[in-house]
């Protein structure tokens, strides 16, 4: 090992994470998160898709603090990558998931840092355990030899680590943000109706220019679905959207596709800022096209619903909804993503340890659908918001390829602290 190198295991120790007996349901559906290899898609984990009572997390081996950070050390993952994230609140995990606590005076802020610097030579040591699963020995990495460098230093490190993440995640916000626009405008139209509701009051609709508002009538008539806007009809969201199930077979598609499973996708956000690449698929996928919407259909509940922002392959477990026409987009996505469709499809969905929904029930969502017109005025409403989502986006990922970039670098010595700021002013200018 170099002079200038020493063992991870001299300034971290592992811990491991255990699972409560599946088989006793006082021990699952809580609030606090415990997390698996589907939970570390990104760097942040803000929520698991499986949580844990008081029951299940006094029966769990550790509850760590928020910031702690973990890394997927067994699962089919590690052979594309090492997951290294930090949890935004005190979490619990599994036992494939170790959790990383510095020692011996590192810091803990520079700790993702050292380990994400390191990240392709992690890689270089995942070996395979049973059935082929992908595997990082506990010993193997206690023994990883690193660079420490001074604490001066590794604040300085951290500090750019940091400024590029919080950048991250206020894009993250961002997003957020723009989603609940659309979602409230959407809620306005065609949930509650308020500005049909307005005119029936003799009121004009409120934060629309006079020319939308001549778009909606004043007044409701009975429907199978309950009152709707006089001149709307009563339809099913299958009449505006479609499912192409374009066949991508391994050796159809190029490595550097875009490729989104259901781990890439986050719960109840259509923003689809992670995704990976098609290289190693070894089964078929689906097609889809930019503007398409992604639906999670096993186990609806989770909510997992998206705008794909590039064209690319999806798993199978991932519905692709098209609209007949682009006028429909901002509708179809607003109501694929809705609570009420969520609820649907969950109540529909067949099989009982993995329940799944399909096209055929999506489709046949009920829906009050309006005239072209008012379809085209909301499109042109939430179609700026979802380019929005869209740039920041892309603007993330450039973020995270200088931080994934210049890291290893910067934590290897081969570049100094000034010539990387430079560097990172040019990159992201």
């Amino acid at each position: 090992m170099p002079s200038d190198m020493q063992p991870l295991g001299d300034v971290v120790t592992l811990v491991s994470g255990s699972t409560p007996s599946k088989a006793n349901q006082d021990f699952w559906g809580g609030t606090t998160p415990w997390i698996s290899a589907k939970d570390m898609g990104d760097f942040w984990i803000e929520d698991s898709e499986d949580h844990l009572t008081e029951a299940g997390l006094a029966a769990a081996s550790r509850l760590v603090p928020e910031g702690t950070i973990l890394l997927l050390a067994r699962g089919m993952t590690l052979h594309k990558r090492v997951p290294i994230c930090r949890v935004t609140r005190p979490s619990t995990f599994n036992q494939d998931v170790k959790a990383v606590l510095p020692k011996n005076g590192l810091s803990p802020r520079f700790l993702p840092y050292l380990l994400i610097g390191n990240h392709d030579r992690l890689h270089e040591r995942v070996d395979s355990a049973g059935h082929g699963t992908g595997r990082l020995n506990s010993d193997a990495l206690l023994a990883f030899p690193v660079r420490v460098p001074s604490p001066v230093e590794q604040e300085s490190i951290a500090d750019i680590g940091e400024g590029i993440d919080d950048r991250l995640r206020l894009l993250r916000q961002a997003n957020a943000t723009l989603e609940a626009i659309a979602t409230t405008l959407f809620k306005s139209w065609f949930i509650d109706h308020k500005p049909v509701r307005a005119k029936a009051e003799g009121r004009e609709p409120e934060s629309m220019d006079e020319t939308t508002g001549t778009l909606f009538p004043a007044s409701f008539e009975g429907s199978a679905i309950g009152p709707i806007p006089v001149g709307w009809r009563v339809g099913k969201l299958g009449d505006v959207c479609a499912n192409p199930r374009g066949q991508a077979k391994p050796g159809d598609m190029p490595p550097d596709t875009p490729y989104i499973g259901l781990e890439h996708m986050p719960r109840k956000c259509i923003a689809l800022d992670s995704a990976g690449t098609a290289a190693g698929l070894e089964s078929g996928k689906f097609w889809f096209e930019r503007n398409d919407v992604l639906f999670g259909k096993l186990r609806p509940y989770f909510h997992k619903v998206g705008l794909a922002p590039f064209r690319g392959v999806c798993s199978t477990d991932i519905l692709v909804l098209r609209p007949t026409e682009p006028k429909w987009l901002g509708f179809v996505a607003m109501h694929a993503s809705s609570d009420e469709l969520i609820s649907y499809t969950t109540q529909l969905s067949n099989g009982a340890r993995m329940p799944r929904t399909s096209w055929h029930d999506v489709a046949a969502f009920r829906v009050a659908i309006p005239s072209d017109d008012i379809a085209n005025a909301f499109n042109d409403l939430v179609s700026p918001l979802f380019q929005r989502i869209y740039a920041n986006i892309a603007t993330a990922k450039l973020l995270a390829e200088v931080r994934d970039t210049l890291l290893p670098r910067l934590i290897n010595g081969k570049l100094r602290l000034p010539e990387c700021k430079e560097e990172l002013r040019e990159m992201i200018a």
